[in-house]
């Protein structure tokens, strides 16, 4: 390709990424996401169609494996259901499994404190979860990022037989969270709406998955504690639980997309075909579970 030609296209790329940036972030994200949160709600089939017919116009959202296919609302839609079986568990006691359907972006080791949203943009684990006694289980530890597209399956489950201890819920911002974003606003998962929920494997190992809302998704349902986690939410931060969770027992879900972050304790290592890129499914081996 010659170098003029290869410019040119290189500048409309970036002016891709720099007019994406602007349309999605510079805007009233918090308004914005309240706004799509009463829209999503309307109660109308008629509605709900025509919503998800523009929806495709923009993603390659499949609803194939979706136990309905049918949907009352557009928030029907994006919290659907798969049909039984949809999701094979792997069954080896020895890995952790995928909480959720995404795409795989930084990971890796965490380097004492610091881990990375993407190449030069690092973020501490104190500064995500709201505390240095919280973040220090995991330091020096092992961490995936898996992040949600718009069309994916918006449910995220157990990654192992597990009891849920406690939950950590820091309201903030609606920035986001796609990789134009994490190359442009430093510590951004620091900074947007976010659920620390912290497990304890059977073999006493600390593990924690941490929800991180965007624009347009600022809501988290968890089923164990039966609320809903939205910047409205005027409740505790602090909210401790006591609920046993089985290997892909649902936990709970997004209300759009948006970013879960598993962290686990130094002696966890991730599974071999794992490396940014790589789309995953929920059940999928994620990480190796260190012998007690």
């Amino acid at each position: 390709m010659a170098p003029s030609r290869f410019k040119s296209l290189r500048d409309k790329l970036l002016l891709q990424e720099d007019l994406n940036f602007l349309i999605t972030n510079r805007v009233p994200r918090i308004f914005l996401t309240r706004l799509m949160g009463r829209f999503s709600k309307i109660q109308s089939p008629l509605l709900a169609g025509l919503s998800i017919a523009a929806w495709r116009l923009f993603t390659d959202i499949d609803l194939s494996e979706a136990k309905e296919t049918r949907f009352g609302s557009l928030h029907d839609c994006f919290t659907r259901e798969l049909r039984p079986g949809a999701r094979p568990i792997d069954p080896d006691p020895r890995v952790m499994t995928s909480p959720c359907d995404g795409i795989v972006g930084a990971c890796g080791d965490v380097d004492g404190e610091q881990v990375f949203q993407a190449k030069g943009f690092p973020y501490t684990l104190t500064d995500l979860f709201g505390s240095a006694e919280a973040a220090a289980p995991f330091r020096d530890g092992t961490y995936v990022t898996l992040r949600l597209t718009s069309s994916m399956y918006h449910r995220f489950h157990a990654p192992a037989d597990a009891k849920v201890e406690h939950v950590t819920y820091i309201s903030g911002d609606t920035w986001n969270v796609n990789p134009i974003a994490l190359k442009r606003v430093e510590r951004l998962f620091c900074k947007n709406e976010r659920a620390a929920v912290r497990l304890r494997l059977e073999g006493g190992q600390p593990v924690a998955l941490v929800a991180v809302a965007a624009i347009l998704v600022a809501a988290i349902r968890l089923h164990f504690l039966d609320v809903l986690l939205n910047v409205r939410w005027k409740g505790s931060n602090e909210l401790p639980c006591d609920a046993q969770a089985m290997r892909g027992e649902e936990l709970g879900w997004f209300e759009h997309g948006s970013t879960i972050i598993v962290f686990a304790p130094k002696g966890f290592r991730l599974c071999d075909h794992l490396e940014p890129g790589t789309r995953m499914k929920m059940g999928q081996a994620l990480m190796q579970i260190p012998a007690r």
